[in-house]
C-alpha cells in the first residue's frame, strides 16, 4: 500500500509530501520547497529511503529545495511537464522577489505528461495535466489509495491563484471539473496548503468551483 507523510515546509506553510510504499520502503518527496532538513529528518523517522522527487509545478514554495536535494541525495527529478520550464528558470528571481534563501535552477530528468505514471516502489501513480494556476501543472493520482496530490489547483473550500504569468481563471476550473471531480467524490486530495479535503466535500461546498458555484 501506499503511506504518507504531510511534511509543512517554507514560510508559506507548503505541503510538501513523503510518499512511499509500505512494501519496499521506498519513497518519494512531492515538493520539496525548502527546508531540506525537515523533509531528510521525517524521512529518516519514517524509515524509508528517498529514490526520486515529484514536482506539481514550478513555483518557489514547492520547487526551491529541488535541485539541493536531488544533488543531496544522488536521485532524479520527475516533473512537472514542460510548460512550466520559465518558472523553474525564474526561480532565483521568486527568491528575492519573496525573501527565500537563494535557490538553484534545476532540469528535470523527466518532464511528465498526461497519462504518464510514476513509480514509488512497487506503487504506481497516475500524472494529470492541470493547467491553469500554472500552465504545466501536474497532479498525481493514486487509484487504489482514492488519493491525488494536487498541489495549487485546488484547497479545502478555495482554488488556486490565477493571476501569475500564464495563469488562466477558466482553464484552471475545467481543470477540477472535467479532470479531478470525475475521478470520484471519495477521493481525498493532498493540497499545496491547508488541511485536506475530498473531491465530494468540494463539489458540495467550494464557493468556486462547486456544483453551486
Amino acid at each position: 500500500m501506499i503511506q504518507l507523510r504531510i511534511v509543512p515546509v517554507t514560510p508559506f506553510e507548503q505541503n510538501c509530501s513523503i510518499v512511499w510504499c509500505d512494501k519496499t520502503m521506498k519513497a518519494a518527496v512531492v515538493d520539496p520547497g525548502g527546508d531540506l532538513e525537515r523533509i531528510r529528518a521525517a524521512a529518516d523517522k519514517l524509515g524509508v529511503t528517498i529514490e526520486k522527487i515529484l514536482i506539481t509545478h514550478g513555483h518557489i514554495d514547492h520547487a526551491g529545495g529541488t535541485a539541493k536535494l536531488a544533488r543531496e541525495l544522488g536521485v532524479p527529478v520527475e516533473g512537472p511537464q514542460e510548460e512550466d520550464r520559465f518558472w523553474i528558470a525564474g526561480m532565483p528571481e521568486q527568491s528575492k522577489m519573496f525573501g527565500f534563501p537563494d535557490v538553484e535552477v534545476f532540469e528535470p530528468d523527466r518532464w511528465l505528461h498526461e497519462g504518464d505514471t510514476v513509480t514509488v516502489g512497487d506503487e504506481s501513480f497516475r500524472v494529470i495535466h492541470t493547467p491553469g494556476h500554472t500552465p504545466g501543472h501536474v497532479v498525481f493520482f493514486h487509484a487504489d489509495a482514492r488519493l491525488a496530490i494536487v498541489g495549487d489547483v485546488l484547497f479545502a473550500g478555495s482554488i488556486g491563484r490565477t493571476d501569475f504569468p500564464k495563469g488562466d481563471h477558466g482553464t484552471l476550473i475545467r481543470s477540477i471539473r472535467e479532470k479531478l471531480f470525475p475521478l470520484g467524490d471519495d477521493v481525498s486530495f493532498i493540497p499545496g496548503h491547508g488541511p485536506t479535503s475530498t473531491f465530494g466535500d468540494e463539489r458540495a461546498h467550494n464557493p468556486y468551483v462547486g456544483d453551486y458555484a
